[in-house]
């Protein structure tokens, strides 16, 4: 059924006045701290365990590297967030997850470590409005012009929505920062991938197309991504099956058996979003994206974020050598 959002600041109409306008990214992730929490900066990640402790708990794939174009220049292109030009990149063999680490990975992390998120240090993180109760919502500050995102007290990995609420076994993880996924990457013996690695690995080996699985976004009708159906942010049909976040192996893998490239959770990079911007660069997009806001469910798209930033739709993969 159609899930309609109500309740956001002094009624719908806050939402409605957003629904319109351009690709713009703050149904991406926002940054920084909300007007009610702006002195609660959130604390540097804690102190990992020796190496001696590692668990590789992710599945990977052995990829042949090579040349292929990396970027895109058509008219879906968005011209400020440095998709192009289309360029030919050259990337050594490696090892990619095959999906998005796990709420149960990233919870054996945790216990082994004893580490502590950047959200869980500085007491919340943004939700998206749609996904919490009407009195949740008000209760919660949103950033200036992104009514659909609240700062809610209590939010981390741990209770993705709030007190009271628990990660999805087999859901990406949610609510890490940059900072975060790095931890975990060391703890794993991994790292995060290079913006170059990350697209050859979600093209599967298709020359500039559009998606992980050709130029049409869902073929036969059959979707293969979770992003936002219908008027964002206002209705979300869930032709996709989901409103929220999906299982990290829903929906058919690309052709190099790599699951969600695109949409279900952006996924952090080791890159800058552009040379000393202070940003780290993010791919494949989320389920809150949609073409009359967002379209950033493509294999060329990108966008940044600060390194502390958390919210419920950013998640990352791993990457280590061949």
């Amino acid at each position: 059924m159609p899930i309609e959002i109500a309740g956001a600041g002094s009624g719908a109409g806050d939402l409605a006045g957003m629904s319109a306008g351009g690709h713009g990214g703050s149904c991406c992730a926002p940054r920084g701290a909300p007007p009610a929490a702006a002195d609660r900066r959130p604390p540097g990640p804690s102190a990992v365990l020796p190496a001696s402790r590692i668990r590789v708990t992710t599945e990977t794939v052995a990829l042949p590297g090579g040349r292929f174009r990396m970027g895109n220049e058509d008219d879906s292109a968005n011209p400020l967030d440095g998709e192009g030009p289309v360029r030919e990149v050259t990337v050594a063999p490696f090892r990619i997850d095959v999906h998005a680490v796990g709420n149960r990975e990233f919870a054996r992390f945790v216990e082994q470590t004893g580490y502590l998120t950047v959200a869980e240090g500085a007491g919340w993180s943004y939700v998206f409005a749609g996904l919490i109760e009407p009195e949740l919502v008000l209760a919660s500050p949103a950033p200036p012009g992104t009514a659909w995102w609240r700062a809610v007290e209590g939010a981390s990995w741990r209770s993705p929505y709030g007190p009271g609420s628990v990660p999805e076994p087999g859901h990406p993880v949610v609510h890490v920062a940059w900072q975060d996924a790095n931890a975990y990457a060391a703890w794993a013996g991994k790292r995060l991938p290079t913006e170059a690695e990350w697209e050859y690995a979600a093209r599967g080996g298709l020359d500039q197309a559009r998606y992980p699985w050709g130029d049409v976004l869902a073929p036969g009708g059959v979707w293969r991504c979770n992003i936002w159906q219908g008027e964002f942010p206002l209705v979300n049909t869930e032709e996709d099956g989901y409103l929220g976040t999906a299982p990290v192996d829903a929906y058919e893998p690309n052709a190099y058996g790599l699951y969600n490239t695109v949409g279900n959770v952006w996924e952090w990079t080791a890159d800058e979003f552009a040379p000393g911007s202070g940003t780290r660069a993010m791919r494949g997009g989320s389920y809150l994206c949609h073409d009359s806001y967002c379209n950033r469910y493509r294999t060329a798209a990108r966008t940044g974020n600060t390194e502390d930033s958390s919210t419920g739709n950013v998640g990352f993969r791993c990457v280590t050598a061949p």
